[in-house]
C-alpha cells in the first residue's frame, strides 16, 4: 500500500487532502506541530522547518505533501529546505507542495503577486512563498515535485464538484478545498506535473 505523509494537515487544505487519500485508499500520516491543538484529527507531531524532524516523520512512506504554512517571512524556504534534506535523508522521491496563485505567470508573463492590482499585505507573504518553492528547482533528480495551486482561489464556502481542472491564472477561477484535494491526489497515483507549478479550478 501507498503510504503518504501530510505535513501541516491541520489546516484547510491539508485536512482535505488527507480526507481524499484516505477514501482512495492510502496510509496516511497526517502531522502538526502540535496535536493538541487539533483533537479532531489523528495526527503526530512534527516540524516541517526542521530536517530531522522531515526524515524521521517521512521514514517508510512512498510520497510526501507540504500543505502547511504560516505568515513568517522566513517560514517557507526554512519548509522547503528541511524538506529537500529531510526527504532524502529518508529516501521518499515525492513531493507535492500546496501553493499559491499568486505566483503563477499571467498570459505577458508577469507574476500574479507583481501586478498592480495585487493586494500589497500580500506580497511579502507571496515571495516568502515563492523563495521556498523556487529553492525545489535545485532539487536533486532523485527527488521529483509539483506543485499545485487554485488558478484563482480557493473557494471557501462553495460545494465540491467532485472535479477539477488544469487552468491557467485568472481571478474568476475558484476551487474548493475537496476538488482541490482530488487534484492533489490525483498526482499521487498519476503523476501528470513534474518539477512544475501548475494551476487548478473546480470543473
Amino acid at each position: 500500500m501507498t503510504k503518504i505523509i501530510v505535513f501541516g494537515a491541520g489546516g484547510r487544505a491539508g485536512r482535505a487532502i488527507v480526507a481524499a487519500a484516505s477514501r482512495r485508499g492510502y496510509e496516511v500520516t497526517a502531522v502538526v506541530r502540535d496535536p493538541g491543538r487539533h483533537p479532531d484529527l489523528e495526527a503526530v507531531a512534527g516540524d516541517v522547518t526542521d530536517p530531522q524532524s522531515v526524515a524521521r516523520r517521512a521514514a517508510g512512506h512512498d510520497l510526501a505533501v507540504h500543505a502547511a504554512g504560516e505568515m513568517s517571512p522566513t517560514f517557507f524556504p526554512a519548509a522547503a529546505s528541511a524538506l529537500l534534506d529531510g526527504l532524502a535523508a529518508a529516501g521518499v522521491g515525492r513531493l507535492i507542495v500546496v501553493g499559491l496563485s499568486a505566483n503563477l505567470r499571467d498570459g505577458g508573463g508577469t507574476l500574479i503577486r507583481d501586478a498592480p492590482e495585487f493586494p500589497d499585505q500580500f506580497r511579502d507573504f507571496a515571495r516568502s512563498h515563492a523563495a521556498g518553492t523556487d529553492l525545489l528547482a535545485g532539487a536533486p533528480p532523485a527527488l521529483d515535485w509539483a506543485v499545485l495551486c487554485p488558478a484563482g482561489d480557493f473557494d471557501h464556502g462553495g460545494a465540491d464538484r467532485g472535479r477539477y481542472a488544469f487552468a491557467p491564472p485568472d481571478a474568476a477561477n475558484r476551487i474548493t478545498y475537496g476538488d482541490f484535494a482530488i487534484a492533489v491526489v490525483d498526482q499521487i497515483a498519476h503523476p501528470a506535473v513534474s518539477r512544475a507549478y501548475q494551476g487548478t479550478a473546480s470543473a
